[in-house]
């Protein structure tokens, strides 16, 4: 009976041992997760804000930098100007309701090297719907205004367009139908007929009664478009994290004076 007494005493023994440290190792592998998700959440930190350091850099310098901190933390930034045959307007993002996006024909800020040829601009998507309340429309219709010739003389042309047969027989736009369009890994629903520019300054465009994703293209004939702005990537590092930050940078919004000028000018 003393044999048994002390071979069960033995075993609670060694089972509090086993279940003690079952709760320490858990205890130390917890405490050594969340060390390593604190030190991976400051790593990012880091990283984030390299990346945002480098922006910075790179915006005032309109050039690729690269740098490091004291906290071990560093930075790589590349600049992609935006032009040529065919591109996405507003960087891909969708144009807001009325507001506008603009596309250069001339080169900033002097606006020379003024392009010359002919142009179509792009929009819409599959799932648009027209409808006659604002609140449920998602089809957009499209001014644009191309403003071309010198700049002590600007000349303005404007063409609108819309593919709501609906609203095309109040607004009397432009009737455009639809088809299927793949510009820059996007497509679009409708296009624009030939735009035929002379000397181009640039082309402003508005959607109206819903937002709307813009592209364009242009035939090639006199060389692509002039430059558009251009897309900052930085990448920041910190021990073995890394984040990413792309920014787009839009040249300055064309001077008011030239467009309120220009809309008195004969069109």
């Amino acid at each position: 009976m003393q044999y048994s007494q002390k071979g069960q005493i033995l075993l609670i023994v060694v089972l509090v041992m086993v279940t003690a440290l079952t709760v320490g190792l858990a205890v130390a592998v917890r405490s050594v997760s969340n060390t390593k998700t604190s030190e991976d959440a400051a790593s990012s930190e880091k990283a984030f804000s390299a990346a945002e350091a480098g922006i910075e850099r790179s915006l005032t310098s309109d050039t690729s930098v690269s740098g490091s901190f004291s906290n071990n933390a560093s930075y790589t930034t590349t600049i992609q100007t935006v032009n040529g045959l065919q591109f996405a307007l507003n960087n891909g993002s969708a144009v807001l309701k009325d507001g506008s996006t603009d596309l250069w024909l001339s080169k900033y800020p002097g606006y020379t090297n003024q392009w010359t040829g002919t142009f179509t601009i792009y929009w819409g998507q599959s799932t648009d719907v027209c409808n006659s309340s604002e609140a449920n429309n998602t089809e957009a219709a499209l001014e644009i205004l191309v403003f071309s010739g010198s700049l002590a003389n600007p000349q303005l042309t404007r063409y609108d367009y819309d593919p709501c047969t609906a609203r095309q027989l109040v607004n009397h736009f432009t009737f455009v139908n639809s088809n299927s369009y793949s510009i820059a890994g996007r497509t679009y629903r409708y296009s624009t007929p030939l735009i035929t520019v002379t000397n181009g300054l640039f082309a402003r465009i508005i959607p109206l009664y819903a937002p709307a994703y813009i592209a364009s293209t242009n035939c090639g004939c006199q060389g692509g478009f002039p430059p558009q702005g251009t897309v900052i990537q930085a990448v920041g590092n910190s021990a073995s994290t890394e984040r990413k930050i792309v920014t787009y940078q839009y040249y300055p919004s064309v001077p008011s004076e030239i467009l309120q000028y220009s809309l008195f000018v004969s069109q």
